[in-house]
């Protein structure tokens, strides 16, 4: 552990100006060119077997143990969001209307700081550690990691497990949380188009007001998790984005609707297009008007293995002590990783870099044009990811206890 922490300290500096360098030049979805190449620089010369494009713009990277043994990913990360960037900082953005708005490039100094370090113990490593550097999670409903799986990532050598963490404001730099079981939610897409007829504003009665049935649809929908789903089961629908009409005294022949859902229980999840669209079908006829409905599925929920959690757990007891470590609930963001885990055994994990003097709501939230991460969590997860890696290396899966 005290090895650890030293050469976590030695590359700190190192970590810093990857991550201010990734979030000064930050790249949307499919478009992380120069940040692939950034990446692939340093793991060659560190001496790895690199694959370049794995996915379209992902990369890997091969560090072999002094002995064969079991095959450990982790994963990062790379794409950025199209925000404009209102920090303030000093490496702030230099890409208009593109930022790294939810950590990504804090998860990919990480990685790069954990490549550093583990290369370094390559004499103390018995099996491999695959590097995996991944674009375009934001690009939901499809997002990067299926790409990178049809391109043979998780072969060659085979995966054996996988771990990957996200920077969480809402835990302070200096804790950590995971826990067994769904961590992350699905994420899906609603798209409902509403048609009326359209007539003059002082003569609704000779029309079909699009605008109102939309209205209630709105109300309506939110009945389903308040009178539907289980006060102990978590799940969101959300109407985030409408739009109609063409005059201040035309009554709106058609509004489109579009949101998301969000679901931790696949049964739950199952079952929400047909109950949605129920009352859709019911509001709408009962107001005279037609619609049409689409549920676009998107990311399943990230589901973590309870043999790879406990050995985060251990890991973080190590690195930071029980007093640092958060019991968190399920969330309902969608994350790609979730397809990784289907694939292997995987644990996901939140990592605390809120800084200690910012009160939790003056903190600003991941997808915030004014999201700015400690970066005295980098070394932090560094420690944790890089002790994992070797705990696991050293397991038989006789870690019993589950989180």
């Amino acid at each position: 552990m005290k090895e650890i922490q030293e050469l976590t300290k030695k590359y700190e500096e190192l970590i810093i100006k990857y991550r201010r360098d990734f979030h000064q030049h930050p790249e949307l979805a499919y478009q992380e060119k120069r940040t692939a190449e950034k990446v692939a620089e340093v793991l060659e010369g560190l001496g790895m077997e690199v694959k370049r494009n794995v996915g379209k713009t992902g990369v890997v990277g091969i560090l072999s143990g002094r002995e064969k043994g079991k095959v450990l990913a982790l994963r990062a990360d790379m794409d950025a969001l199209p925000i404009q960037e209102e920090t303030g900082l000093a490496f702030s953005s230099v890409n208009k209307d593109v930022m790294h708005a939810c950590g990504h490039d804090m998860h990919t100094a990480i990685l790069l700081g954990c490549a550093h370090v583990l290369t370094e113990l390559k004499e103390e490593l018995k099996g491999t550690i695959k590097f995996i550097f991944q674009p375009a999670e934001e690009n939901n409903p499809v997002g990067g990691a299926p790409g990178m799986i049809d391109d043979g990532v998780l072969e060659n050598p085979k995966v054996d497990a996988m771990l990957a963490l996200h920077v969480w404001p809402q835990l302070q730099t200096g804790t950590a949380a995971i826990k067994t079981g769904t961590i992350m939610g699905a994420s899906d897409r609603i798209f409902i188009s509403i048609k009326g007829k359209s007539s003059h504003g002082s003569q609704p009665e000779n029309g079909i007001d699009s605008v109102a049935i939309a209205s209630n649809v709105v109300s309506v929908l939110q009945s389903i998790v308040a009178r539907n789903i289980g006060p102990l089961d978590a799940a969101v629908i959300s109407i985030c984005k409408i739009y109609g009409g063409t005059k201040y005294n035309v009554i709106a022949d058609k509004v489109q609707l579009e949101g998301t859902v969000r679901t931790v229980d696949p049964d739950i999840r199952n079952a929400m297009p047909k109950r949605i669209e129920n009352l859709i079908k019911g509001v709408t006829s009962a107001m005279g008007g037609e619609y049409a409905f689409k549920y676009v599925k998107g990311y399943p929920p990230t589901i973590n293995d309870s043999h790879m959690t406990n050995l985060v757990f251990r890991a973080m007891q190590h690195v930071l002590g029980n007093d640092a470590l958060i019991a968190p609930t399920s969330a309902l963001g969608g994350e790609d990783f979730a397809f990784f885990a289907t694939k292997v055994p995987s644990a996901y994990f939140w990592l605390g870099c809120r800084d200690r003097t910012i009160p939790f709501e003056e903190a600003a939230p991941i997808h915030n044009p004014k999201f700015n991460p400690d970066e005295k969590a980098l070394p932090i997860g560094v420690a944790l990811m890089v002790q994992a890696a070797l705990d696991f290396c050293e397991s038989s899966k006789s870690l019993a206890t589950v989180i």
